[in-house]
C-alpha cells in the first residue's frame, strides 16, 4: 500500500529523524520510505546524539530503544528498526547477534566468515534461513507504530556479489538464484525484510497523521 499524491498532502508536514547509526540502512529506510509514496521529512540522525545500547532480547526492543532514544533527544518523531539473520542450522542465531556475531567490533566481511565457518560442521542440516526486520515509529507524545517483515532464503556455501551489505552475500531470498549482494538496490527493496517491513509502517504512519490532523481539526471548530 502506498501513500497517494491527494494524501501526501496531509503526510508531508511530518519530519522523522532516521534514528540508525549505520549509514547502509539509513539509505536503505529513506530510499524504501521514498519509493512508498510517504512524503515526510526525514532528518539524518545528530553527530551529537550517543548510539543507543541495543541490550533488548528481540529485535522489537532494540527498535524501541533506539526510537524512543532519539525521539526524546530530538524532540520529533523518530523511525529506527532492528535486523536480524536466523539461521534453522544454528538454532536461529545469530539473530539479535547479527550485528556482532564475530565480535564486537566485526566488520560485514568478520561476520559472513564466522557464520560460514560455524556451518562446515553442519553439513547434514539444511541451510535455511531468515532475514528479519521490527521497525518502530516513535513520537513525541507516546505513540508508537511497529511492523515486522520477513524473508526466508538460504544460506550460499561462499559471498556472491560486490553490492548490499551485512550478510546479503551469503542469503539467497526464496525463488531466487542470486544473493541480495547480487541485486540491485532497487531489487533488494522490492523483496528484502526491511523493505516489507517499512512499506506496512508506512500506511500506519499516514493513518496516525491524518487521526491527528482530525482531531485538531474538530479542536479548533470547537
Amino acid at each position: 500500500m502506498t501513500v497517494s499524491d491527494h494524501d501526501q498532502s496531509s503526510a508531508a508536514r511530518l519530519r522523522l529523524v532516521v534514528a540508525t547509526a549505520n549509514p547502509d540502512k539509513a539509505r536503505e529506510i529513506v530510499a524504501v520510505l521514498t519509493e512508498s509514496g510517504l512524503s515526510v521529512e526525514l532528518v539524518a540522525r545528530p553527530d551529537d546524539v550517543p548510539e543507543v545500547v541495543e541490550d533488548g532480547e528481540t529485535l522489537l526492543d532494540n527498535a524501541r530503544l533506539k526510537a524512543r532514544a532519539l525521539c526524546a533527544a530530538t524532540g520529533i518523531a523518530a523511525i529506527a528498526d532492528d535486523t536480524g539473520l536466523e539461521v534453522d542450522a544454528l538454532g536461529g542465531a545469530p539473530g539479535v547477534f547479527s550485528a556482532r556475531y564475530a565480535g564486537e567490533h566485526a566488520t560485514y566481511e568478520d561476520n559472513c566468515n564466522h557464520l560460514l565457518a560455524e556451518l562446515l560442521s553442519r553439513t547434514d542440516s539444511p541451510r535455511t534461513a531468515r532475514f528479519a526486520t521490527a521497525v518502530v515509529v516513535s513520537f513525541p507524545d507516546g505513540t508508537e507504530l511497529t511492523a515486522r517483515g520477513e524473508v526466508e532464503g538460504l544460506i550460499t556455501t561462499s559471498p556472491k556479489g560486490l553490492g548490499g551489505f551485512g550478510y546479503d552475500s551469503i542469503f539467497m531470498p526464496e525463488g531466487e538464484s542470486r544473493t541480495f549482494a547480487e541485486m540491485t538496490p532497487e531489487e533488494k527493496h522490492a523483496i528484502s525484510h526491511r523493505g516489507r517491513a517499512l512499506r506496512s509502517v508506512a500506511p500506519l504512519v499516514w493513518s496516525s497523521i491524518q487521526s491527528a490532523d482530525l482531531f485538531t481539526s474538530l479542536k479548533e471548530q470547537n
